[in-house]
């Protein structure tokens, strides 16, 4: 049997914070749910991948709907990058148990549970196969998780973003309203934008399937890919 070749050296997961509860269950985190996470991210690390993680905080906190509801927006976010450390060391913890070397790097300033954000640092961490944690979002309100993983992805020269869901790709609408939703196999970024579909340069799968971030790695057809042109050598197999 031939070995497994990865087509990526080095990714940015991002993950919901909605990722850390198990469904139908009262915990904000679930240990049990977490366990499986770092399973799978060992599976990738494995395969000598340098991973890095964002993770959001909305099982905690979600600093817009706070705002909405009346809370100064600042303090909200705020409090939503906390929910993402809080996450991240959860993380850390089931990673750790299972004998994966892991560093939480925050964007705020809080020594005794993480490092700062140091870029050349993060990078060395990656080289000797330690999985990094970007905590605290960008450490400014206003920004999501989302563009976190954008602007994480760019610092750390990362080769993709996969971005873990609960639906299995990018639809023209949401699958869990309307049953005719399209998903796109693949997307262009101008298509994206054109169909506002308010996304970035990732690949979108579902994060229920235990197998998807390792089959993504391996370059072979998840969810949906957007790339600069569909008919360009992009790394991913024909099925």
């Amino acid at each position: 049997m031939q070995p497994e070749t990865p087509v990526y050296e080095r990714i940015v997961l991002k993950l919901s914070g909605e990722a850390m509860q198990e469904r139908g269950g009262r915990d904000n985190i679930s240990t049990t749910v977490v366990h499986k996470i770092a399973e799978r991210i060992k599976e990738v690390r494995d395969l000598d991948v340098q991973v890095s993680v964002v993770i959001g905080g909305g099982n905690i906190w979600r600093g817009l709907s706070a705002s909405q509801r009346g809370m100064d927006r600042t303090t909200a976010d705020y409090m939503g990058m906390l929910a993402t450390v809080i996450n991240a060391l959860a993380l850390r913890s089931g990673l750790d148990q299972i004998g994966v070397e892991t560093r939480v790097q925050s964007a705020i300033d809080m020594r005794n549970v993480a490092e700062p954000f140091i870029l050349g640092r993060a990078i060395r961490h990656l080289e000797l196969g330690r999985v990094v944690i970007f905590a605290a979002g960008t450490g400014n309100p206003y920004f999501s998780t989302d563009t976190t993983a954008a602007l994480r992805a760019s610092e750390i020269r990362a080769d993709v973003i996969l971005k873990a869901t609960k639906v299995d790709g990018v639809y023209d609408r949401d699958p869990n309203k309307y049953p005719d939703a399209r998903r796109f196999d693949r997307l262009t970024f101008s298509e994206a934008l054109a169909k506002r579909l308010q996304i970035i340069p990732i690949v979108v799968f579902n994060m229920n399937n235990p197998s998807n971030i390792r089959d993504v790695v391996l370059g072979r057809k998840v969810g949906t890919l957007v790339c600069d042109d569909p008919s360009s050598d992009v790394k991913i197999q024909a099925t």
